[in-house]
């Protein structure tokens, strides 16, 4: 391992941010840009080292190879995360239309998934079952339907999510609207107590990994629909009418104020889902406007 390798893998596992999965892809996307940028002719002595050449040569080498712009994009997330950590948080532009990649493509039809009765009986494992229902619930991600400990993430009015527990270490609050969830939670507490969906002793991978088998066994293939599934419904109670994934309409459709309560709807529930950004709800709730255009809200 070069210095640069080992400062990276020093600079990962000193940074506690981020869930195990995060931090297990960023670790070896940066082991890979050191041995590129050593390919490339390039012998940084320390992650501290990061110049703006370097960024430059590594999106040359990537596009070059041929790899997608989701995949350039992707990297450049943990190359900014890199600059972040060395403290060179404007090394690399917020936009990354000015290394040419493609915009990305939010909206790609409706994936929203509802999670049928029968879907439920073909998975054998009572825990693996709560999980899915936290993620129609609630809109969670799988790997914070496992993580979470309802005896520390209830607080009767809403579920806080801590940021160990969640993608990109975001810690965030899902409101408790409805029965249904607080039900949901009071059946998760009888079966792990002041514990989580992870069984006692096992690794999250080993939990992950179950759960996986569980989903192919029962002929669940997109579980993620759940989540966009609850982002809909959420825009409906909100908002008082479906949004356009659903057959609703647009913001061009709508009056001043109209487009005001959809703003307010789609910056809530892109919190809820861990986002924080209004523009990636499109891929949940369809696009906002109609057109390619940009709108003042």
């Amino acid at each position: 391992m070069d210095d640069l390798s080992f400062s990276l893998k020093d600079l990962t596992a000193r940074a506690g941010d981020g869930s195990f999965g995060t931090r297990a892809l960023r670790h070896r996307g940066l082991q890979a840009m050191a041995k590129d940028l050593k390919a490339l002719g390039y012998k940084l002595p320390d992650a501290k080292s990061l110049k703006g050449k370097h960024v430059t040569a590594l999106v040359g080498h990537w596009k070059g190879a041929g790899l997608s712009d989701q995949t350039v994009r992707n990297r450049l997330t943990w190359l900014r995360w890199w600059a972040y950590q060395v403290g060179k948080p404007g090394l690399l532009p917020k936009d990354n239309a000015g290394f040419g990649l493609a915009e990305r493509g939010r909206y790609s039809g409706n994936r929203a998934k509802r999670l049928e009765g029968d879907a439920l009986e073909r998975v054998t494992d009572p825990r693996v079952r709560l999980a899915l229902k936290l993620e129609a619930a609630f809109g969670l991600r799988r790997e914070e339907a496992l993580k979470m400990r309802p005896a520390l993430a209830d607080f009767g009015n809403r579920l806080a999510l801590r940021a160990s527990w969640c993608k990109g270490g975001r810690y965030r609050e899902i409101p408790l609207t409805h029965p249904k969830q607080r039900a949901l939670l009071d059946e998760l507490k009888a079966v792990v107590g002041d514990g989580s969906l992870i069984p006692a002793g096992a690794t999250y991978y080993k939990a992950m990994k179950h759960y996986e088998n569980q989903l192919v066994r029962a002929g669940i293939g997109n579980a993620h629909g759940y989540r966009h599934a609850y982002a809909q419904w959420r825009y409906k109670v909100l908002t008082g009418w479906a949004c356009p994934a659903a057959g609703g309409r647009t913001a061009d459709a709508m009056t001043a104020d109209e487009q005001r309560r959809d703003r307010d709807a789609r910056l809530e529930i892109s919190h809820e889902l861990g986002h924080g950004r209004l523009d990636v709800t499109d891929t949940y709730l369809g696009r906002r406007w109609a057109t390619n255009t940009k709108q003042a809200a």
